[in-house]
């Protein structure tokens, strides 16, 4: 912009001088605006100008009036100038009109244009304020974290850049070479010699092996001046130190790569609107392996997707191993007894918190706290000897447990029990065998196998190897791993012994990979960081990599956990996609069968079923508030009267009526009544109406629904209808309530009117009738058929019902002779119809005489009994005067019908109390029994079975197995 005033000035100088009358030639530069000089002539130094010889005064005019504008210095002046005359009021205008005001006005002018342009461009843009959301928080962010005024200032300058040049075409062929380092599947030999490639190049000349061309004449003139050992030996240290640096700066810069994950991740983890973040690949792996052990128990072992095996003998650092690739001590230790119990599945996943948590529940244990990690080995240890069986002493139960962390590489590790040779106190029979067999199911194709091996004791001593040889005879899935080397490197005499181990030329097995490692110092309370620090520390210094018995990537923990990482997804790639191809044909075979089979059923696995039947089971017990009031309260009065009238007839009727008088009838009664109300009938209600409730619950679970029953609920309607009337109880408070109103009931002796009178002689008539018939059936049975059944059907008398008839026949004489006997024989009169039936020949005892004496009088009474009640018929008249002046006493029926009105009451209190309370009560518990049957997998399984169930299970479960690894096979390609 100040190029263009600028030049827009020098353009107008040029025309005031080209026009001034009297000069002939083109002002001078001295006369130019600054700026129009500064155009004109670039390289001319403005302060600098060199006068010409000639010096003459001259004036210059305005183009506009041809008067002066101001006084020159000396110019050159060719022949043939001329002057002209001044006049004052050109020089006045000339001050006015001076050219710096006009350029002064038009840069006024011109910015005052080019800031309403760029209001106007402001206005016309839309406001993007809305749409900040789209970056995400940390960006804005950025500019509070780092300075980067201090980053630029620190930025090398151009010529330090261009020097550097040469260096940087160097680093970019190492790292060309190295492309593979940071990939996935690459082999880790590779990467390790890549790696020192690297350092040895990025080395100091100083402290480098292998010096610049430069140098090299030094170190030829140096090494000149030694032996050709010494030479070796300096090479190698200098070479062994030169990787160590270099290892740790990887190390150190892993490091600081872990931290800037660690807080992406947490970054991620909150979201930029708290989206929910996606599963990671190992996550949706695991999640398949636990779908697949649900499936079939046999899919622990038998399915072809892949896991890393550790095996190793007892005590020989397995644990230990997989605890250092998880990065926490999260394992029970013990000195030199069995801990590890059942297979245990350790799911290890990147994350932003170092954490674990069991599949089948929600706490998270925080591994960087020592409470927590007590907690989670308490837990582990408690899980362990739950799943062991009694009389056994491991497990084949695996315990799910997941571990997430910054850092760590994703994979599936399955820690087994430790192989024994020995069978020790304590442990079952069978225990060598259970787990030789748990190990080999585990150890089968195409799970991938960490065979540990203790360095510290003879390899001769060790018996996993036999084992892991005979599952990979090829070592096409194992790598082998030498524990405790620096307890080996101590106590071996030969330490190329180790170095026999390492590179599989002691054993008979093969591996794809060989390791060495330390594991600590054998203290349980060490943590990782310092078990890290202590392996780093030992193999600096070991003998073993100075003397090159073990490569570098061959040593310490770290490198291990990168060739296991690089082994298990190698063998996922090869595997998934053949077993999601195997699950398609086994959901096309099973949809086939289902629909040949139930064409006309959905597809409703155990857990659907148990929703609907859930539903039905509901419905039905809210049938139970439409049964009306009159249904409950017959019922109740029926069922009632059937469990007391036993008791009412011989307790309280037959005793009173004996007496000679209707005072002493009414004393008796009332007494007995007052008795039995305080002590059995409000109980005997209570379990009538709960019962009555019981019945009316079965019968409405249990009655076929025509063509919507389903049998397949009969189990489940079966248990939950016991479990809860177990668990039902009727109100405490409802028998003392009860227990007045029935009292209450009975003191009441006033009818009303005569139909309440009949209906009380109706009442009695039929408890009297049935007690006559109940009496008749029990001597029939006492003497035998009668003559004609005798005659009819051709069946006789037994010799002791010949005896009972023939005393029955002696009592019945009795009491023709005596109508007003009473209830029980005398002894004389015992023995008088003993001797009259010795006379006819008939030996009876006299206990058998009280017997039938005793049903022969009911049955003398009951038909007394039922022809007073027609002669009480008329009786109401008589009632009402209180039966003065009338030989005819009606007490009895009074007696029944306060037994009848009880009844009534005592039903439709109980039934208030069933439709109010106790129904509620029942749907309320059915409700928890179906809670508690829910989340009891095991009872669902017993109570809902069938072809038909199991059949919908599994079609459930292949089709979530196979979907679920159709989404794992679209995230693996994604992150290639």
């Amino acid at each position: 912009m100040w190029r263009t005033r600028a030049a827009a000035a020098c353009v107008i100088c040029r025309s005031l001088a080209n026009s001034s009358y009297g000069i002939k030639r083109k002002s001078p530069l001295q006369n130019l605006h600054l700026a129009s000089r500064s155009i004109r002539h670039p390289y001319y130094p403005s302060s600098k100008f060199q006068r010409p010889p000639l010096r003459i005064s001259i004036q210059l005019f305005s183009s506009l009036n041809r008067l002066s504008l101001r006084k020159t210095k000396l110019l050159n002046v060719k022949h043939g100038y001329q002057f002209h005359r001044n006049f004052w009021l050109a020089r006045l205008a000339s001050r006015l009109l001076k050219v710096r005001y006009l350029i002064l006005g038009s840069a006024v002018g011109g910015g005052y244009t080019a800031k309403k342009t760029y209001d106007q461009w402001k206005d016309m843009m839309p406001d993007l304020d809305e749409y900040k959301w789209i970056v995400p928080d940390f960006i804005w962010e950025l500019d509070e974290h780092i300075d980067f005024e201090k980053l630029i200032k620190a930025l090398p300058d151009a010529d330090d850049l261009a020097k550097l040049l040469p260096d940087f075409d160097k680093i970019g062929e190492s790292f060309a070479s190295l492309k593979g380092f940071f990939s996935p599947g690459n082999n880790l030999v590779s990467e390790v010699i890549g790696a020192s490639d690297l350092l040895l190049l990025l080395g100091s000349p100083g402290e480098t092996a292998f010096r610049a061309t430069d140098q090299g004449y030094d170190n030829d003139k140096q090494f000149k001046k030694v032996s050709d050992k010494e030479k070796i030996d300096q090479l190698q240290e200098e070479l062994l130190r030169t990787q160590l640096k270099y290892q740790r700066m990887l190390e150190r810069l892993e490091k600081e790569n872990k931290e800037l994950r660690k807080l992406v991740l947490q970054r991620d983890d909150k979201g930029i609107h708290q989206r929910k973040l996606k599963k990671s690949l190992i996550d949706m792996y695991s999640e398949v392996l636990d779908i697949l052990s649900d499936y079939d128990a046999s899919y622990n072992t038998q399915d072809h997707l892949p896991r890393v095996v550790v095996v190793g003998d007892q005590s020989a650092g397995k644990t230990s191993v997989l605890e250092m690739i998880a990065q926490a001590r999260i394992f029970p230790r013990g000195s030199g007894e069995m801990m590890t119990r059942s297979p245990v599945k350790v799911t290890l996943s990147e994350g932003p918190h170092h954490v674990a948590l069991f599949k089948d529940s929600s706490r998270e244990f925080d591994l960087t706290k020592e409470e927590d990690l007590a907690a989670l080995r308490n837990e582990i240890e408690i899980r362990m000897r739950n799943s062991v069986k009694e009389g056994c002493t491991v497990s084949t139960e695996t315990i799910s447990l997941s571990v997430k962390g910054p850092g760590l590489q994703r994979m599936v590790l399955v820690d087994l029990p430790g192989v024994i040779s020995t069978v020790t106190s304590g442990m079952a029979p069978d225990t060598k065998e259970t787990i030789f067999s748990i190990s080999k199911a585990y150890m089968q194709n195409p799970n991938a196998i960490i065979c540990i091996q203790d360095g510290s004791v003879d390899a001769e001593r060790s018996i996993v190897t036999d084992l892991v040889s005979q599952m990979d005879p090829q070592g096409k899935r194992t790598i082998f791993v030498l524990t405790k080397v620096d307890l080996a490197e101590k106590n071996v005499a030969s330490p190329s012994r180790i170095q026999q181990i390492i590179e599989g030329k002691l054993f008979p097995m093969k591996a794809l990979g060989y390791f060495a490692v330390v594991t600590g110092k054998g203290n349980s309370s060490e943590s990782i960081e310092s078990i890290k620090e202590y392996e780093e520390e030992f193999f600096q210094n070991s003998k073993l990599l100075k003397t090159c018995m073990l490569k570098a990537h061959q040593v310490t923990t770290k490198n291990l956990s990168l060739a296991v990482s690089d082994c298990f997804w190698k063998m996922v790639r090869e595997s998934v996609e053949q077993q999601a191809d195997a699950f398609k044909a086994t959901r096309f075979n099973l949809e086939t069968e289902w629909k040949n089979n139930y064409p006309r059923l959905r597809e409703l696995d155990r857990n659907e079923l148990f929703e609907k039947a859930k539903n039905e089971i509901l419905d039905e017990v809210i049938s139970l508030t439409q049964v009306t009031p009159k249904h409950w309260e017959e019922i109740l009065q029926k069922t009632l009267w059937e469990r007391v009238s036993t008791h009412v007839i011989e307790n309280i009727y037959l005793p009173a009526a004996q007496t000679m008088n209707s005072g002493t009838f009414n004393t008796t009664v009332d007494i007995k009544l007052k008795q039995w109300t305080d002590k059995q009938l409000p109980n005997k209600a209570v379990e009538v109406a709960w019962e009555t409730l019981q019945e009316e619950f079965s019968r409405f679970m249990t009655e076929p629904k025509g063509k919507e029953h389903d049998d397949i609920f009969d189990k489940l309607k079966q248990a939950v209808k016991e479990e809860t009337i177990k668990r039902h109880k009727w109100n405490e408070r409802a028998e003392d309530s009860l227990r007045v109103i029935q009292h209450n009931a009975l003191e009441d002796r006033s009818i009303s009117d005569k139909q309440q009178w009949d209906a009380a002689i109706h009442f009695m008539e039929e408890t009297l009738q049935s007690r006559l018939k109940d009496t008749e059936s029990v001597i029939e049975d006492m003497v035998g058929p009668d003559w004609k059944k005798r005659w009819l059907y051709w069946i006789g008398r037994t010799k002791e019902q010949n005896i009972r008839n023939e005393t029955k026949n002696e009592l019945e004489k009795l009491i023709k002779c005596s109508e007003e006997h009473a209830a029980y024989l005398a002894n004389d009169e015992v023995t008088t119809v003993r001797k009259n039936l010795e006379a006819r020949g008939v030996t009876v005892d006299p206990c058998l005489i009280k017997d039938t004496w005793h049903q022969i009088y009911r049955r003398y009474f009951l038909k007394t009994a039922l022809n007073h009640c027609n002669l009480c018929r008329r009786g109401f008249y008589y009632y009402q005067r209180h039966f003065v002046d009338s030989e005819l006493e009606c007490n009895d029926i009074v007696l029944f019908w306060r037994i009848q009105r009880m009844l009534a009451i005592t039903a439709n209190t109980l039934r208030q109390q069933l439709t109010n309370t106790e129904v509620r009560r029942l749907e309320k518990n059915v409700k928890e029994v179906l809670e508690d049957f829910a989340e009891d997998n095991e009872k669902k399984v017993k109570l809902l079975t069938g072809k038909r169930v199991q059949l919908a299970e599994d079609l459930k479960k292949v089709r979530e197995i196979q979907e679920k690894l159709e989404a794992f096979i679209e995230a693996l390609h994604q992150e290639k």
